[in-house]
């Protein structure tokens, strides 16, 4: 049996360093079973298999487990799915309010009624596009997925993409959690006190959290090779998008550029979003890095001037260069930052 463990986003970085604290619950986890495998910025899939046989205890019980100790030792009230795999174990998570634990069906008849009525939009890989692709054949839910022909949804998505969505309506994942230390990443937040379904103050945040990332990564003569997007909702619920960048890269301009165009994938519109979260991941030292030469003169001009913005928080510290458009607004600011 899996457990699908998400701390919260916002919860965790209350804490203080994100990534400190978030390595610390994972290795609270790992002290309950071996088979721990982070998915950072907030949760973790864990196989109990070998635990329930150590601790006499079902897979339900070893999740109330890990509830009471890292509210124990963290204060966090986390959210878990229980499930026969990392699919219908993270669906639970996903189904309801956080800070409670679901549990998903064994039984393969269960499993199909389970997933009957959900949107098919809870499946890995099924995004805006491919909602968008469905909706016309009256492809909305997991179960119409389930009820179709094979042959119909290679027509309608082709080979690949619908033989991985057909096993997922399924209920089946052949995915195995493999145990391994939480990657070293770098990430900047930002916070809306209240629901915000400006696009514009999402972008504003997202600047923020590109230039906070550019600079730490510069400071410490790093480059990231792949960023994610995590958008945080009212709900407590989370969408999350990743890409791996074109080169390596700090430079901050690069970066926002890749996040607008993360955040253009989800389509949000009205969505009540408290939370935009920037990852790099797959940190590696400046000297792996490469830059593609180009004869754009607003790129160099960027890159020099980013030099210089540098140097100057080198010495007068983070805060003393930012873009204009960061320039905090009169008493009333609608957003808050933090970095972790």
């Amino acid at each position: 049996m899996i457990l699908y463990v998400h701390f919260g986003l916002r919860t965790v970085a209350e804490l203080g360093d994100t990534e400190a604290v978030y390595r610390r619950l994972v290795g609270l986890v790992g002290g309950i079973t071996p088979m721990t495998q982070p998915l950072p910025p907030d949760a973790l899939l864990a196989d109990v298999a070998g635990a329930r046989r150590y601790f006499d205890r079902d897979a339900r019980d070893l999740a109330a487990l890990v509830r009471l100790r890292v509210a124990a030792v963290h204060g966090v009230d986390c959210t878990i799915g229980v499930g026969p795999n990392p699919l219908l174990a993270r669906i639970a998570a996903q189904a309801g309010p956080p800070g409670t634990i679901r549990c998903a069906p064994e039984d393969p008849a269960e499993i199909a009624a389970y997933l009957a009525p959900l949107p098919v939009a809870v499946l890995p890989g099924v995004g805006p596009a491919t909602v968008r692709t469905l909706a016309p054949y009256g492809l909305t839910t997991v179960g119409a997925v389930h009820d179709t022909p094979a042959a119909t949804l290679r027509r309608i998505l082709g080979g690949p993409a619908a033989n991985r969505l057909g096993e997922y309506a399924r209920g089946a994942d052949a995915t195995r959690v493999v145990p391994s230390a939480p990657p070293e990443t770098v990430s900047a937040s930002r916070d809306f006190p209240r629901d915000e379904l400006d696009p514009d103050h999402h972008r504003r945040a997202l600047l923020g959290c590109a230039e906070d990332l550019g600079w730490r990564l510069r400071r410490d003569h790093r480059a990231a090779a792949v960023l994610t997007l995590t958008v945080g909702y009212a709900d407590g619920t989370t969408t999350v998008r990743t890409r791996t960048l074109p080169e390596p890269t700090a430079h901050s301009r690069a970066l926002a550029d890749e996040a607008y165009r993360l955040h253009a994938t989800l389509a949000l519109q009205r969505a009540r979003v408290r939370t935009v979260t920037l990852r790099a991941d797959r940190v590696t030292t400046e000297s792996h890095a490469t830059h593609q030469l180009t004869f754009d003169p607003s790129d160099d001009r960027a890159r020099r001037l980013e030099a210089a913005a540098d140097r100057a928080r080198t010495r007068f510290g983070p805060s003393a260069v930012h873009p204009a458009s960061l320039t905090p607004p009169a008493p009333g600011r609608p957003d808050g930052h933090r970095t972790g």
